[in-house]
C-alpha cells in the first residue's frame, strides 16, 4: 500500500513520491487510493477559498484562483485529458479516428469549449461555496478522484494497448468504487446542515453522470484511456460542486 499511495501521489499531484517500480497491480491499487490524494488537493483548495474570500475578494476572482491552484497541483493532467477526450467524442468517424485525435495532442474548439464551461462552472461554484460551505470543494475534489475506480472497474476494456488506461483498466472490483461513494454520502451531509439533502444528491447526482460518461465512452472508443480518466474526474468535480450551490 505504501509503494501505491507513493505511485498515487506522483501520478496525481507534483508532490516529490519517490522511485516506484509501476507495474499492473501497484497501478491499481494507485487508483484505488485516488481519493486520499483528492483529500490531500481538497484541503487546501478549500482553504484558499475561504481565505480569499475573508478579504472581501469577489467569489468569481477567488475560485478562479483556487482552480488555478488545483491545476497547478496536478500539474493541468486532468484539464488536459478534459480538453483531449471533448475533441475525441466530438469528432466524426470511427474510434480510431477518435482516438488519433485524442493523441494529437492540440486543443480543438470542443476542447477550448469545454474547458471554458467547466472552468468557469467550477471557479463560480468554489467561490460561491467558500465559507460557508467550504466542505462541498474538499467533496468536489474527492468525489472527481473516486471517479478513477469508476473508469477501471472489471469488464471495463482499454481503448489502447498501450498509456494509463492499458495500465489501470480493468483492475478495480465494483467494491472499490462502492465503498468509496458511501463513504462520501456519509460525510456529504455535512456540506450544509440546515439542508443536509443537498450534499448526497451532489453526490449521487456526479455518480450517474459518470456511470453514463464511462458507458458513452466504451462506445465510442471502445474503452478508456488516461485522458478518459481526467476527463470523467473534472466532470465529478464540477458537477458536485455546482449542485452544492443550490439554495
Amino acid at each position: 500500500m505504501g509503494a501505491a499511495l507513493r505511485l498515487a501521489l506522483s501520478w496525481l499531484t507534483v508532490l516529490p513520491a519517490g522511485h516506484v517500480a509501476v507495474d499492473r497491480e501497484v497501478g491499481g491499487r494507485a487508483i484505488a487510493l485516488a481519493p486520499v490524494i483528492g483529500v490531500v488537493l481538497g484541503l487546501p483548495a478549500a482553504g484558499l477559498a475561504s481565505l480569499l474570500r475573508l478579504t472581501d475578494m469577489p467569489g468569481l476572482l477567488a475560485g478562479l484562483l483556487t482552480v488555478g491552484l488545483l491545476a497547478l497541483a496536478t500539474r493541468g493532467m486532468h484539464l488536459d485529458g478534459l480538453a483531449d477526450t471533448a475533441d475525441g467524442l466530438g469528432c466524426y468517424g470511427p474510434p480510431e479516428r477518435a482516438l488519433a485525435v485524442m493523441r494529437d495532442g492540440g486543443v480543438g474548439p470542443f476542447g477550448v469549449v469545454t474547458l471554458v464551461v467547466v472552468l468557469g462552472a467550477q471557479a463560480s461554484a468554489f467561490g460561491a461555496l467558500a465559507g460557508h460551505r467550504w466542505w462541498a470543494i474538499v467533496l468536489a475534489v474527492v468525489a472527481g478522484r473516486v471517479a478513477f475506480a469508476a473508469c477501471c472497474l472489471r469488464g471495463v476494456p482499454a481503448a489502447r494497448p498501450e498509456g494509463l488506461g492499458a495500465l489501470v483498466a480493468g483492475t478495480q472490483h465494483v467494491a472499490v468504487p462502492a465503498a468509496w461513494l458511501a463513504g462520501l454520502l456519509m460525510v456529504s451531509v455535512f456540506v450544509d446542515r440546515d439542508a443536509v439533502w443537498l450534499g448526497p444528491v451532489a453526490v449521487i447526482v456526479a455518480a450517474v453522470a459518470v456511470v453514463g460518461s464511462v458507458a458513452h465512452v466504451r462506445r465510442r472508443l471502445g474503452g478508456v484511456t488516461g485522458d478518459v480518466l481526467g476527463a470523467t474526474c473534472e466532470v465529478a468535480t464540477t458537477i458536485v460542486a455546482a449542485t452544492c450551490t443550490f439554495g
